[in-house]
């Protein structure tokens, strides 16, 4: 995934094997293997194009991120105590893009 979040455009399993090649010897399967389980598990969507698939993410990592940690919150049993350890293990410069972030979404709303 972050391979091709990196290349923001769509890319086959042959540009991510070269790109992987540069730093460790990998089978062709095996990274083909790994894009179409990403692929069944709904984060890559693919196209045919002559004879191999190219693939591209179906969200921004950023959007992947935000989904884990919603994900993550929902299932942790109270959600309240859950988002006050959250907060008080902030960096200064994670409190800093979050409070940026509550003024392009204030709370409570939807866009």
């Amino acid at each position: 995934m972050e391979r091709l979040w990196s290349y923001r455009r769509p890319a086959s399993v042959r540009d991510v094997l070269e790109d992987l090649r540069r730093e460790r010897e990998i089978a062709y399967t095996t990274v083909m293997t790994v894009m179409d389980k990403l692929h069944t598990k709904g984060l890559l969507r693919r196209k045919a194009v002559g004879r191999a698939y190219v693939y591209e993410t179906v969200a921004s990592k950023e959007a992947y991120t935000a989904e884990l940690m919603r994900s993550t919150l929902a299932s942790g049993g109270n959600q309240a105590a859950t988002l006050v350890h959250f907060l008080e293990r902030l960096t200064p410069e994670e409190s800093t893009a979050l409070e940026a972030a509550l003024k392009v979404y204030p709370p409570g709303g939807r866009a």
